[in-house]
């Protein structure tokens, strides 16, 4: 599915909106563009492809077996391929007549589209015709809807009706992106009577005010929430938090506006936040929290995201934390460099941390060990390396000033090294690690894309690292395809490990 947004001048709400939170429009644009270009990053895959394909039989097959198979098997088949494909199978013979129609609806308008075309005007709006059509014969229920490529301002009073419909044939899994970007186009509130929703993912829309929403208002199904570019107030995403009992799962991408994030949830397990700024992040009263994962994240006129921990006893993965972007806090204490660790400054339940780093940046350097003192138990480190812009080999000599860390020499058993250029600051911080290491048992090295032109160049980097005792007692690999760290979707799939273990 492309649901890329190609970039579009930035709407008179949106800068509006900037300038009421300090932001001068001007500047923000490469911002604004860099986060529509990637929002189709944050969307969730649709569980059907376009490259299932419906085929005849062939004249000398004689038999037709997979009409023989039971409805249910026959219903199955059809959710499973493009929409249309799906109502054509009503042409096959009198057998498959009423398999659409009685098979649970997966529908996405993309798919609608001819083949290899964008998302022009014209045939958005040819695709908002077929939906309607679509939508309208079809009695439900509704399994999963994707509508990533209509163009609702030209259809006022339409998208109401759609979100009427989906109520009602019991939507489960519905993706709702707007085109344009027009951020004074407000979604109209009706989803948020949706009772029957698992999934829920909003995109380039005004949220609706919800002051005036009936209490009652809950998504007692509701088990993953994405917000993307989504132009609403910290009030209106407590309301939808505070609603929905069994969320776990909250992604939030491209959030350009001045926000709060409280989280007090009995039943979230992942927050996943991407380029995006917020005030602050507080994990107030979370008992069931295992990830927080944010990336891609930015600083407002200088002003970094507090990230407040507070009761999140099962906080197993964090990162990536960027001294850059983020101000990590514990109940009053703010963590800055050598601030004393104490026992209510730690977080024994995190075992994957990741860092953004820049090793030649004095400021960064001098943050590395107060943190890694506020995890103690941390058995996988990932550390992103960013370019300082700074001489390198500037902080050589802190890491012998630094002293013993206590995860590095008795929990930590694997580093992952991202963006790997070979610069003196990043050797004198990897070589500082593997002296104090004394359980590690891999390392891997993943290179900066266009940081080696051959082996010899990468093999020269390397062997320094090699010839020390520590890593000589652990294994050293090298990853040269320059591996994404940035995989939005893999943070939320529990039956992964690591959430940063793409390389």
């Amino acid at each position: 599915m492309d649901t890329r947004v190609p970039p579009v001048p930035m709407d008179p709400a949106t800068a509006e909106r900037l300038r009421r939170d300090g932001h001068d429009p001007d500047e923000m644009e490469a911002v604004f563009a860099r986060v529509l270009s990637r929002i189709h990053y944050a969307l969730p895959d649709p569980p059907v492809s376009v490259d299932a394909r419906l085929f005849g039989l062939l004249p000398h097959d004689s038999v037709d077996c997979v009409s023989r198979l039971p409805d249910l098997l026959l219903r199955n088949i059809v959710s499973r391929l493009p929409v249309k494909d799906g109502a054509r199978t009503a042409a096959l013979s009198r057998r498959w007549r009423g398999v659409w129609r009685s098979a649970p609806l997966v529908l996405v308008d993309s798919h609608i589209l001819p083949a290899g075309t964008a998302a022009a005007r014209a045939d958005a709006r040819r695709v908002t015709s077929a939906v309607s059509r679509i939508l309208d014969a079809h009695p439900g229920p509704f399994r999963c809807v994707h509508l990533t490529s209509s163009h609702m301002e030209d259809f006022p009073g339409l998208l109401a009706r759609w979100l009427q419909i989906l109520a009602v044939k019991g939507i489960q899994d519905l993706v709702l992106v707007n085109r344009p970007w027009a951020l004074d186009f407000i979604i109209p509130s009706t989803f948020l009577g949706m009772t029957t929703l698992t999934r829920l993912y909003l995109g380039l829309w005004k949220f609706p005010d919800t002051a005036g929403v009936r209490r009652s208002t809950c998504f007692p199904n509701l088990l993953e929430l994405g917000l993307c570019c989504v132009f609403m107030e910290s009030k209106d995403l407590d309301f939808i938090l505070d609603r929905s009992p069994v969320l776990e799962t909250l992604c939030v991408h491209g959030n350009l506006f001045k926000l709060s994030l409280c989280l007090v949830s009995q039943s979230l397990r992942c927050v996943k936040i991407t380029g995006s700024f917020f005030e602050e992040i507080a994990l107030v009263d979370a008992p069931c929290l295992e990830r927080l994962i944010l990336t891609g994240c930015w600083t407002r006129g200088g002003v970094c995201t507090k990230v407040k921990i507070g009761h999140a006893p099962k906080l197993h993965s964090l990162g990536y934390m960027d001294p850059g972007s983020h101000v990590l806090e514990f109940g009053n204490t703010v963590i800055k460099a050598g601030t004393k660790v104490s026992r209510s400054t730690k977080v024994p339940s995190v075992r994957i941390l990741a860092l953004e780093v820049r090793c030649g940046g004095r400021n960064d350097v001098k943050m590395i060990p107060t943190v890694l003192r506020c995890f103690p138990n941390v058995e996988t480190l990932h550390i992103k390396s960013e370019e300082s812009g700074q001489p390198s080999g500037k902080n050589l000599k802190f890491w012998n000033e630094s002293g013993t860390i206590e995860c590095i020499r008795s929990c930590i058993k694997r580093l992952v090294f991202h963006d790997f250029r070979g610069d003196r600051s990043e050797i004198a911080f990897l070589k500082f690690f593997f002296e104090g290491a004394l359980v590690l048992k891999e390392v891997v090295l993943v290179l900066a894309n266009g940081s080696f032109t051959t082996m010899g160049d990468i093999r020269s980097k390397v062997k320094p690292l090699m010839s020390m005792k520590r890593a000589r007692d652990s294994s050293i690999m090298v990853n040269t395809n320059g591996g994404s760290i940035g995989n939005f979707k893999r943070a939320s799939d529990f039956s992964l490990r690591d959430p940063f273990g793409e390389y």
